[in-house]
């Protein structure tokens, strides 16, 4: 197996931006990386586009260029984009009840249930009663029949808490309701063709050797540790710590694992299947620079596209939520239609900060005052809810070069 110290990390920053390179070579150079890319755009042009390290720990194979790596709930702000460009076209209008567009929704007391809080995270269908199969939870159909005849966790408007997986379900049907074709296709056909991003939802098999591997957030050893403790009948403080948090009886817990407790097995994510699939909320699979290319395309003019204009793009980053986040342990984790806003917690760039972070780490974010965005993938995956020091130190470099 190749030692990530024995890699170089590759690539180019603009003149001025040399400190983006130090804090992407140091993130490796302190353990805290395997493999890892980082774009960011100045003004609609990039200004950094690095990647290094080792995409597959099984086999040695490097990062290359065009690696390409699931981002878990990064996608979210892809399906944002699509929902927020049907919105601009004035075919889906956000205010108007879900069963306007998909009648079947209205279902166990959804009649008022909006598009949205739908996008805002405060529907009340964090997760669903009961528990579909692996193979039914990666096909459509089943998860949209367990959301139209789910009955609402909360009062739907009264609080938010993170949909972690059903969010994409939820708007991913709206949005195949009004466009008439599927979240993956709309993606293709309105944002990444456009910008020539490496971007899917459901990734075509001819992609598939250009993927990272995943590495869980627990190590093997951490886990055999784990079980070998608890089988002999002793308490284990790391398990009882992720019981708390993630344990199959606590909101955050049944939110990840929805709908079925196989998405909860780490093995899944790093699966053909699941990378087949569409899991808007979920599954996106892109690199660094698509990530960065969308967003600065959200914020301003990117070789003659632009995604959202500024009316759109106001109404999409206002604060619809307040308050703690139910799901996400109570933390100030505010929405707008669809993106993460900038907050105490999510204290990044200006006060019209916005994007979407992704379980392990990963991240879109955009500035509109600073006209600045990033994209940031790795596959070593941190404990954080809402990135880690690696994105952060990244980020907080390109503001240090304007």
């Amino acid at each position: 197996m190749t030692d990530v110290a024995d890699l170089q990390t590759h690539g180019w920053v603009a003149d001025g931006f040399e400190g983006v390179r130090e804090a992407f070579d140091r993130n490796f150079a302190e353990g805290k990386e395997v493999g890892a890319a980082f774009s960011a755009y100045h003004r609609g042009r990039k200004v950094a586009d690095l990647w290094g390290g080792v995409a597959d720990v099984a086999t040695g194979r490097p990062w290359e260029e065009d690696s390409l790596i699931l981002v878990f709930s990064t996608t979210k702000g892809a399906t944002a984009v699509c929902a927020n460009l049907l919105a601009q076209d004035g075919r889906l209008d956000v205010e108007a009840p879900v069963a306007e567009y998909w009648p079947e929704f209205a279902r166990n007391g959804k009649d008022d249930v909006t598009v949205a809080h739908l996008l805002s995270h405060q529907a009340g269908l964090a997760w669903v009663d009961g528990e579909l199969t692996a193979e039914e939870a990666l096909s459509w159909e089943p998860v949209i029949e367990a959301l139209e005849n789910q009955k609402p966790h909360w009062a739907p408007g009264s609080q938010h808490g993170y949909h972690a997986t059903t969010y994409g379900w939820l708007v991913g049907e709206v949005i195949r309701r009004v466009a008439g074709r599927s979240v993956g296709a709309e993606l293709a056909e309105r944002v990444a063709g456009p910008l020539g991003l490496d971007f899917w939802i459901g990734l075509p098999e001819e992609q598939e050797d250009r993927v990272a591997m995943l590495i869980s957030m627990l190590p093997p050893s951490v886990s055999a540790d784990v079980a070998a403790t608890e089988a002999a009948g002793e308490p284990d403080p790391i398990a009882e710590m992720i019981r708390q948090v993630l344990g199959p009886d606590t909101s955050l817990g049944k939110a990840l694992a929805a709908p079925g407790g196989a998405l909860a097995d780490q093995d899944i994510w790093n699966s053909r299947a699941m990378r087949a699939a569409e899991v808007p909320a979920a599954n996106g699979v892109a690199d660094a620079r698509s990530v960065a290319r969308m967003y600065a395309a959200c914020i301003g003019e990117v070789d003659g596209v632009r995604l959202l204009d500024p009316a759109t793009l106001e109404s999409a980053t206002t604060q619809r939520t307040e308050g703690p986040n139910t799901v996400l342990l109570d933390l100030d984790i505010q929405f707008g239609l669809g993106f993460m806003l900038r907050s105490s917690l999510l204290a990044l760039g200006g006060p019209r900060s916005f994007g979407h972070f992704g379980a392990g780490g990963s991240m879109g974010w955009a500035d509109p005052d600073a006209e600045l965005s990033f994209g940031y993938v790795m596959n070593k995956m941190d404990l954080g809810l809402a990135g880690d020091l690696r994105s952060f130190s990244l980020v907080e470099a390109c503001y240090q070069a304007l």
